[in-house]
């Protein structure tokens, strides 16, 4: 049986740590607030106030013919029932390409405390007394896997809400109402969004035990979210679309990748290798 007072004591301090670090808080609060807060604002202002019979609209659309042509029937039907070219970018930007770029911050967040994990500990002196807690090797990998995990999805849910706020808010003159919420965006905030924020995890806790410091760590955080990278690349080039079925199968992949990650993480993490370190 696992000691889960034990756990939950490394939980709470990995996350009273990151309340306290500028290194870790910083990137924690920028990113969600530039792609989560400050995009959608500007772009809600922009479209809600622009003229769908503009040079910019118009140019934008005949650009973009190729990637509208292709979309599937679902959303074609769906833009269908707006009444202009802006109702229609509108929709596309916000219901299209946010939602893949919306996935990167779990990653990135969960990822960045991971980092700290234990290469942070070793920078704090702290390390030593880690190491003699009365866990398992298991138990203590684990648990510095929870507190990241948590984080990454509360800020994926936190952020979502404060978007779809900020979209709604900038656009209903232009909207008439809330469009950024569906069955897509429930998948994606409730299946892969929790999938997101576990990837790479297991990984990253293994190369933070590694490594000497936080920013030693950190550098593999670019790596992970490659996956991320390649959806949005996926979408902006018409190969795959945003829908539930992609962010259904976009969870699946991203479980398991996380799944298998951890249990391989779980299987060569030994504590003696840290004191080994020391």
């Amino acid at each position: 049986m696992m000691n889960g007072r034990a756990m939950r004591a490394i939980v709470r301090k990995d996350l009273k740590v990151v309340l306290q670090s500028k290194a870790v808080l910083i990137p924690l609060i920028m990113v969600p607030l530039i792609i989560l807060v400050i995009l959608p604002a500007v772009g809600g202002v922009l479209l809600a106030n622009a003229d769908p019979e503009s040079p910019a609209i118009t140019d934008f659309r005949r650009e973009s013919g190729a990637f509208f042509d292709n979309l599937p029937a679902a959303i074609n039907e769906r833009l269908q029932q707006y009444d202009n070219e802006v109702q229609r970018v509108t929709y596309v930007m916000f219901n299209l390409f946010f939602p893949t770029m919306y996935l990167l911050l779990p990653t990135m967040v969960a990822n960045v405390i991971a980092a700290d994990s234990f290469a942070g500990e070793k920078e704090r002196k702290t390390l030593e007394a880690l190491i003699y807690t009365p866990t398992t090797d298991r138990e203590l990998y684990l648990a510095k896997l929870v507190g990241p995990w948590l984080a990454g999805v509360l800020v994926g849910w936190i952020g979502y809400v404060a978007f779809a706020l900020i979209v709604t808010l900038t656009t209903w003159s232009l909207m008439g109402g809330v469009f950024v919420f569906d069955l897509a965006w429930l998948l994606l905030i409730l299946w892969v969004t929790p999938a997101a924020a576990g990837i790479g995890l297991g990984a990253m806790v293994l190369v933070s035990s590694r490594v000497s410091t936080f920013q030693e760590a950190y550098q593999l955080d670019g790596v992970v979210v490659v996956p991320v990278l390649l959806l949005l690349f996926g979408q902006l080039g018409g190969v795959v679309y945003f829908s539930p079925l992609v962010a259904f199968v976009t969870g699946a992949l991203l479980w398991a990748i996380t799944l298998a990650l951890i249990g391989y993480g779980a299987r060569i993490f030994h504590r003696g290798e840290l004191m080994a370190r020391l």
